[in-house]
């Protein structure tokens, strides 16, 4: 019951959370693709943008378990800014009704080990019905770019996106140009091949203040490790598992950089020199552009 009480507060403070003074100056929009419940950012709205103008690489967040796909508008938002459109699923363990009593048996409680690729499935599916559909959507069919598509996720959502990534070989989405995981959960992924399936650059950022998560990935023989180059680890000093959600304050600007340079890197094919440069607070930078000979 404690944990139900906890959880739900925390819901609740993240609905009620100041909206950022960037997501005030983008498009945010609920609406539906492919039958999938989102949350949709832009620079303007669709409607004002015109058909002849480049149409917008496509970053796909998926949130934490029991979060919303509005849990991180700071850098949804300043992602919109920069040209992107970037599209957020509801998944079926979503609690955006702040219920103090969610399915708990979508909890995860089983141990790493025996996860597998049925574990959360459902999430994939969601975003790979969303990317099958926007071509024929009338509303993205000359806004959105198709060949360039980037995933991010927090939390479960950064297992869902490198799950897509390829560390479940069932799961992937070929179409996929960049994956961010922001503090995710990676434990499923080390045995068998695991995170060096993964078929895109990724980044992984982590908090020195969320040792449960952020071990498995810089520890020696974990998953920065186990990944193929390109990758880049940064590491939040002062940031606990909540930093990236609209709840955390730290070091924002080091969030929003890093993620932002690392899709122009990787989706538009622009400089992102920032991606090797450790910007004040970051206690760590660790950077594998090339497969190591």
């Amino acid at each position: 019951m404690l944990f139900r009480f906890v959880l739900a507060a925390t819901l609740v403070a993240l609905c009620h959370a100041a909206v950022p003074a960037s997501a005030a100056r983008v498009s945010e929009v609920e609406t539906r693709i492919g039958g999938v419940a989102v949350t949709l950012w832009s620079p303007l709205p669709l409607e004002y943008i015109a058909k002849d103008v480049a149409p917008m690489p496509v970053v796909v967040f998926s949130h934490g378990m029991y979060m919303c796909p509005t849990q991180s508008r700071f850098l949804m938002a300043a992602l919109a800014t920069r040209g992107y459109l970037v599209i957020a699923p509801r998944h079926a363990d979503s609690n955006c009704q702040y219920s103090f009593f969610p399915e708990l048996s979508r909890l995860g409680f089983k141990p790493s080990p025996l996860w597998t690729e049925d574990d959360f499935r459902d999430r994939a599916d969601d975003i790979r019905r969303i990317v099958a559909t926007l071509p024929a959507d009338p509303r993205f069919r000359t806004r959105a770019d198709f060949n360039r598509v980037g995933l991010a996720g927090h939390s479960l959502g950064g297992y869902t996106v490198l799950g897509l990534g390829g560390a479940w070989p069932s799961w992937r989405l070929n179409t996929v140009g960049a994956i961010l995981a922001l503090s995710p959960y990676t434990l499923p992924f080390q045995r068998e091949a695991g995170l060096r399936g993964l078929s895109a650059p990724v980044m992984y950022q982590i908090g020195s203040l969320d040792p449960v998560f952020s071990l498995p990935i810089g520890g020696s023989g974990f998953a920065f490790e186990h990944s193929p180059a390109p990758k880049y680890l940064v590491e939040i000093d002062g940031a606990a598992h909540m930093a990236w959600t609209d709840l955390g304050t730290t070091h924002r600007e080091a969030i929003v950089d890093y993620a932002v340079a690392f899709f122009e890197r990787y989706l538009r094919g622009r400089g992102g020199d920032v991606l090797d440069t450790r910007l004040p607070g970051v206690s760590t930078l660790l950077v594998a552009e090339r497969a190591a000979p």
